[in-house]
C-alpha cells in the first residue's frame, strides 16, 4: 500500500506543478483540440461545454488563465468572465470568437479580457499568447 500512496503524492506534486487552465468552448471538436495543445504545453486544462459547470466548480478559483469562446448557449464568454471577477477571480483571460468587430473587442477589453483572438484559430497563437499572460504566475510558483 505504501506503493500506492507514493504514487497519489507524486501525482498530485506533478498536477501541482502544471497551471490550470480554464478552457470554455461549446464545439466539441475544437475543445478537444485545444486541450490537447495546451495540455502538451504543461497545462492542466479543465474543459467546459458549457459557462454553468464552468462557475459552479469549486475549483476554478486556482485556474491562472481563463479561455473563452464569446458565442455560448447558456452564457456568452464575457458574462462568463463578469461572474468569475464578481467572485473574486483575478487571472488573465483571452476571448475567441468566430464574430470580432470592433463593438465586440471593446466589451471584452471593459469586461477584463486582455486578448481576443479570431477563429479559425492559429494554435501558435494562442500558445504564445497563454504562455505570455501566464508567465508572472507560472514562475512564481516555481
Amino acid at each position: 500500500m505504501k506503493g500506492l500512496d507514493f504514487m497519489d503524492v507524486a501525482k498530485g506534486a506533478l498536477q501541482a506543478a502544471r497551471p490550470k487552465i480554464l478552457l470554455l468552448e461549446d464545439d466539441s471538436g475544437v475543445r478537444r483540440s485545444l486541450q490537447l495543445l495546451l495540455q502538451a504545453q504543461g497545462f492542466d486544462v479543465r474543459a467546459y461545454a458549457a459557462g454553468a459547470p464552468l462557475l459552479s466548480d469549486e475549483s476554478a478559483d486556482e485556474a491562472v488563465c481563463l479561455i473563452a469562446d464569446y458565442r455560448m448557449e447558456d452564457l456568452d464568454g464575457i458574462a462568463v468572465l463578469l461572474r468569475l471577477r464578481a467572485k473574486n477571480w483575478a487571472g488573465p483571460a483571452i476571448l475567441i470568437t468566430a464574430f470580432s468587430s470592433q463593438d465586440l473587442r471593446e466589451r471584452a477589453t471593459s469586461a477584463g479580457y486582455a486578448v481576443v483572438l479570431e477563429k479559425p484559430l492559429r494554435q501558435h497563437a494562442l500558445v504564445e499568447t497563454v504562455s505570455r499572460l501566464t508567465a508572472h504566475r507560472r514562475s512564481s510558483e516555481t
